[in-house]
C-alpha cells in the first residue's frame, strides 16, 4: 500500500510538472495576430523583392524597421491580386491611408544597441542569418509577448546575447558589453 501512494505521488507532481511547463508559455505570453494576412514568399517570388526594398536602411545607417505605408502604397493602389487578403489590406489600410499597427518580432530592450549597418554593410551579413529564412514563409506567425516586460518573445528565443557573442567571437571581434548596452 505505501509503494502505490509513494507511485501516484511522484506521478501525480510529474504531471503537474508536465503541465505547468507546457501551459507556462500560454500564462506568459499573449498571443495576437497580425493585422494583415502578409506573405513575404509572394512578394519575394512573384514581386521579385529582397529584404533591403522594404526594410531599408536610413541615410544615418540606422535601420527603418518595419516599412511604411507609403512603400505598400505604392505598388498596391490597386489588387494586383485576386486574393481576399490584399482586397482587405487595400480597404483597411491603402485607400483611407492608414498605417498598419504591425506587431515587431525583434523589439529589442530599451539598453540596448543593435547596429544594423555594420552588420550587412561591414560585417557583410545577410538579414537570413539572425532573422532565418523569411522570404519562404506565406503567413505571418502569431506574435507574442510578454506579460510582464512587454517584450516580444522572439528576443528571448533566436536573439539572444549569447548568439551575438557566438558570432563575435568566430569573426575574432571584441566584445565590450558598451558596444550593445548603451
Amino acid at each position: 500500500m505505501r509503494n502505490r501512494g509513494t507511485f501516484l505521488f511522484l506521478a501525480g507532481a510529474v504531471a503537474a510538472l508536465g503541465a505547468g511547463w507546457m501551459g507556462l508559455p500560454y500564462a506568459i505570453y499573449a498571443r495576437r495576430a497580425q493585422p494583415v494576412d502578409f506573405s513575404h514568399k509572394v512578394h519575394v517570388e512573384q514581386g521579385g523583392l529582397k529584404c533591403n526594398d522594404c526594410h531599408e536602411l536610413r541615410s544615418d545607417g540606422s535601420f527603418a524597421g518595419i516599412p511604411r505605408l507609403e512603400k505598400c502604397a505604392g505598388c498596391h493602389a490597386a489588387p494586383m491580386g485576386a486574393t481576399a487578403a490584399e482586397k482587405q489590406f487595400i480597404d483597411r489600410y491603402v485607400a483611407p491611408q492608414r498605417e498598419v499597427p504591425w506587431a515587431v518580432y525583434a523589439r529589442q530592450p530599451e539598453n540596448v544597441y543593435f547596429p544594423h549597418a555594420s552588420h550587412l554593410k561591414l560585417a557583410g551579413l545577410s538579414c537570413e542569418t539572425c532573422h532565418g529564412d523569411h522570404g519562404r514563409t506565406n503567413t505571418l506567425r502569431p506574435y507574442q509577448e510578454d506579460r510582464i516586460s512587454g517584450y516580444p518573445r522572439d528576443i528571448w528565443r533566436g536573439m539572444k546575447m549569447d548568439t551575438c557573442l557566438e558570432c563575435h567571437r568566430q569573426g575574432s571581434r571584441k566584445n565590450s558589453c558598451l558596444e550593445c548596452h548603451k
